[in-house]
């Protein structure tokens, strides 16, 4: 018997062209993707995808009620809920820049002489 994983990559992927709607159409690559991933961290909830609900039924609960838009995060959250009630989602977002450049470390100690007078 294969992994709950392969069992739940397989759904997905074999349900994806059934997804109807122009919503769930605009939408169901990136949250069938974020499925996978979470499919990849927890063994539970790749079961949870293997054995419940369809993808076309999944998408329809994420498009639910939208109006014109719909961010990537909330989307995530109600697909992972709609296989694993319950299920949350955390987003973590950086950004690291190239510092400027360094100024070249000094060594020894830097006197003013005018404490001095």
């Amino acid at each position: 018997m294969s992994s709950w994983y392969e069992q739940a990559e397989k759904s997905l992927k074999d349900e994806y062209d059934k997804v109807k709607g122009q919503k769930e159409s605009a939408m169901k690559s990136a949250v069938r993707d974020a499925l996978l991933e979470f499919c990849r961290q927890n063994e539970e909830f790749a079961q949870a995808v293997a054995q419940g609900g369809s993808f076309p039924d999944c998408m329809a609960a994420v498009a639910k009620g939208v109006g014109s838009s719909l961010s990537d995060l909330e989307a995530y959250r109600r697909a992972a809920s709609f296989y694993f009630d319950g299920a949350k989602v955390n987003f973590t977002m950086s950004i690291q820049l190239e510092p400027a450049a360094v100024e070249p470390q000094q060594t020894g100690i830097l006197l003013d002489l005018s404490d001095f007078f």
